[in-house]
């Protein structure tokens, strides 16, 4: 079994925790507090018949520990225009101290409230272009 290790960054308030616990307990909690310190979890998935233990931090805006990170989440809140205009200063942490080769996507999270979309599709996709960063909605 091969061990990766995933960050996830971004303003406080964005999400990460629920993501975090969401992909690894299948749990959601709404009235989650802010994380404090570091937290991970770990989650073997199948890829290609292979096992991967997948092992996901929770960061908690202490973004230098990315150093070995083989992929990061920039995760904003897309009804907050703030945390998304954030991700810039987020990519220039992760070019400055993470590998190379890390592989890094975006993440516009909190989908459940479309209604309030402050981030539009369009905008966050031409940040995906222009930085060479994939981009989940």
């Amino acid at each position: 079994v091969n061990a990766h290790f995933i960050v996830l960054i971004g303003d406080s308030g964005v999400g990460k925790s629920n993501l975090l616990s969401r992909f690894t307990r299948n749990e959601f909690n709404l009235e989650s507090k802010s994380t404090i310190g570091v937290e991970f979890a770990t989650r073997s998935i199948q890829v290609d018949g292979k096992t991967i233990k997948a092992q996901i931090w929770d960061t908690a805006g202490q973004e230098r520990i990315t150093g070995g990170a083989v992929g990061a989440l920039l995760v904003y809140d897309i009804a907050k225009h703030l945390t998304y205009e954030n991700i810039e200063r987020w990519l220039k942490e992760l070019r400055d101290h993470a590998d190379n080769n890390i592989v890094i996507m975006q993440v516009g999270n909190k989908s459940d409230l479309r209604h309030l979309r402050a981030v539009p599709t369009d905008e966050a996709r031409a940040f995906e272009k222009q930085d060479s960063v994939l981009y989940l909605l």
